[in-house]
């Protein structure tokens, strides 16, 4: 018997340094961009927005040193613009991490995304219907969402789990915006006094279908007038928020919910005075929408790669100027890809804020590299 195991074991071994031997480390690249042509006209019919906007380009770099250990890296540019007059222009390093993963789970360090909703980690043009981002992706859960941190993440028969910690959310711009984007961090100077935990879980187990959720915490510190954070004044941030997609047999459609919940945690509520003279006091607050997406691919009837005519109705409810205001969408588009990377985009909405209904029209392309 002694020979057997001896080949056995000798077999094993040539296999593990031969996987070694064939492995050469080695970089990736990427990337994606998206053009916009956006008009709006105001209730009484009056054209009041006509711009035209290359609105993100993207550049993603990755290195490989192992099997198990790779860098993986992000740089997006908006609006073609970063420093001329008053360009919104911005250059971001949206990613920047160690990862390591080995079987079924993994690890990153840097700078990293939370799993939260459906397009903040996965937000390609070609990916999404509608030539904007769906406002519910950027007032609810504000896509995208980048900070300093670390995260775990594994699967298991289908399902997904991840666990980040990240760098605090920002009380002060929680409570001059009126909603969950105004905190974002982004890398720059954050705290960690209470760090943001996000936890999430993903199902991807049924052929075409997509389930998931997931739960955000942190005590956001509120700087004061020298823009030193402490935990002296907080906000109480929780958000909560599922989705569901299901892309089978021509059919798209989309399903997300998310409810933030502000809560002011200190000994003075925070004022601030708007851009009419008044003073603003701070007082709770909820933030709460949903989108969802009907869709479907006629793309072997007119002999292309694919085609979708969609409608999505949407709606968002956040604070304005610390009044909460309810916005209604009815969005109806035509979406094709030519190929599977590269999607031309057009769409039409009603958007109602108490009761009076706005325009918009919208003309794009997006794709991905």
């Amino acid at each position: 018997m002694k020979p057997i195991f001896t080949i056995v074991f000798w077999g094993i071994t040539t296999m593990a340094i031969a996987q070694d031997e064939f492995f050469q480390p080695g970089s990736s690249i990427g990337g994606y961009g998206e053009l916009h042509w956006n008009k709006a006209n105001d209730a009484d019919g009056n054209q009041n927005k006509n711009t035209m906007d290359f609105h993100r380009f993207i550049v993603y770099y990755g290195y490989n040193w192992t099997e198990k250990w790779s860098f993986k890296s992000e740089v997006e540019l908006e609006h073609n613009d970063v420093i001329v007059g008053d360009a919104e222009g911005k250059l971001e390093l949206e990613q920047a991490y160690v990862n390591y993963h080995a079987g079924n789970w993994g690890f990153q360090g840097g700078v990293i995304l939370p799993t939260a909703g459906l397009l903040n980690e996965y937000h390609e043009p070609p990916l999404f219907l509608s030539v904007e981002r769906p406002n519910y992706s950027k007032y609810i859960i504000p896509t995208t969402w980048f900070g300093n941190g670390f995260a775990f993440y594994g699967n298991y028969s289908g399902f997904n789990f991840r666990l980040a910690i990240m760098e605090d959310l920002e009380g002060e711009g929680i409570f001059y915006d009126g909603h969950i984007r105004g905190g974002r961090g982004k890398g720059y100077k954050t705290t960690g006094f209470n760090l943001t935990k996000n936890l999430s879980g993903v199902y991807t187990g049924i052929n075409g279908l997509r389930l998931g959720g997931s739960l955000t915490l942190n005590n956001a510190p509120i700087a004061d007038e020298n823009k030193n954070a402490s935990t002296d004044s907080t906000i109480a941030v929780q958000l909560f928020e599922i989705n569901a997609k299901y892309t089978a047999h021509n059919f798209y459609t989309i399903f997300e919910y998310g409810k933030s919940d502000f809560n002011y945690g200190g000994i003075n509520l925070p004022t601030y005075v708007d851009e009419d003279g008044e003073t603003i006091t701070w007082s709770d607050f909820t933030s709460s929408g949903y989108y969802l997406d009907l869709g479907y691919n006629i793309g072997s009837i007119v002999n292309t790669n694919k085609l979708i005519p969609w409608v999505r109705i949407s709606k968002v409810s956040k604070n304005d100027d610390k009044v909460s205001k309810q916005t209604d969408y009815m969005r109806f588009g035509l979406t094709w890809w030519p190929i599977n990377d590269v999607a031309f985009k057009t769409d039409f909405a009603n958007v109602t804020v108490e009761d009076e209904t706005t325009t918009e029209f919208n003309l794009g392309i997006g794709y991905k590299f």
